[in-house]
């Protein structure tokens, strides 16, 4: 599979994020094949979060793949940390805890990148700075990231944290675009030009930092899948023209539409359907026109002023 760089790191990785916030789905002989599947196709970065499945997605991973030594060469590993039933937590305390319990449950030694999942109101950045300064020493954690963090929110941390933040895993979708529609809704009375994220896109590309797009089939808050909705008959017809003639799937096409995008993102896919996986991996290999992209983004309900 076609890669990029992540973030401003050394570390190359495909251009599609397999996500296994819902591998608990599968039984052990299924999840085998899941995980297969992705590393056929190159897919080998796989994102968790300590959270999922209670920490059983992560356990139920490492047997799939069958962990060892060698196994973990070829792997690249992300997980998430700093959320606690009723309160998010970045203490250094709890981000330390929650490593040590994700590198047991995945049976590995390091984590290639741990992203901090949503912004803690009472974040002490010099208690982060500590936290990553330890797990970067002791080999824990290669690199480090966020998840659904505005500019400002990152830059507190930078103020002390001294490791690149290589990624910003955040919401986007065809549907879920406003992060990228506001910025031609510049200084316009209309919905699409409220401000909701600070301009996070513009803020990741200035500082090289790499968007992965999470739930990019996604409409509103976990409301549905938007493709083969009726809710969206426009835009169906539209990407459905536009798969066929690139003889791929619907699927390929919502992919392909983020990978179009110049900040060169990494969408992170959520389904446990191996032919919907190799769909989406092959959005890699397809790259949408100036006219398809802006075609799909109009479909979809998007106004140009």
């Amino acid at each position: 599979m076609r890669t990029i760089k992540l973030g401003t790191s050394d570390l190359d990785v495909p251009v599609v994020a397999v996500g296994c916030m819902r591998i608990n789905s599968l039984d052990r002989a299924a999840a085998e094949r899941f995980v297969a599947t992705s590393l056929e196709q190159g897919a080998n970065f796989f994102d968790h979060a300590d959270i999922y499945g209670k920490g059983t997605c992560e356990e139920i991973f490492a047997d799939a793949v069958h962990m060892s030594p060698s196994v973990r060469e070829g792997l690249i590993l992300q997980s998430k940390c700093g959320i606690r039933p009723g309160q998010f937590d970045f203490s250094k305390e709890h981000i330390l805890t929650s490593v040590d319990g994700i590198l047991k449950r995945l049976n590995t030694d390091y984590l290639d990148i741990l992203l901090l999942h949503r912004p803690d109101a009472l974040v002490e950045p010099d208690e982060v700075a500590a936290a990553f300064d330890e797990l970067e020493q002791a080999g824990k954690v290669r690199h480090f990231g966020v998840s659904n963090q505005t500019p400002n929110q990152i830059e507190l941390l930078r103020k002390s944290v001294t490791q690149p933040l290589v990624a910003n895993q955040l919401q986007l979708s065809i549907t879920n675009a406003t992060m990228i529609t506001r910025g031609f809704n510049v200084n316009m009375e209309n919905e699409q030009a409220v401000d909701r994220d600070g301009g996070i896109l513009d803020y990741c590309r200035l500082h090289d930092i790499t968007v992965q797009p999470w739930s990019p089939f996604q409409f509103g808050f976990f409301e549905g899948v938007f493709l083969d909705n009726p809710k969206f008959p426009e835009l169906n017809k539209t990407i459905d023209e536009i798969a066929a003639k690139y003889d791929v799937s619907n699927t390929t096409i919502a992919i392909a539409w983020l990978l179009r995008h110049p900040a060169h993102m990494q969408p992170v896919t959520g389904t446990m359907n191996e032919q919907r996986l190799i769909d989406c991996c092959k959005a890699a290999d397809v790259h949408l026109t100036r006219e398809e992209w802006y075609g799909i983004l109009l479909a979809a309900g998007n106004t140009l002023p």
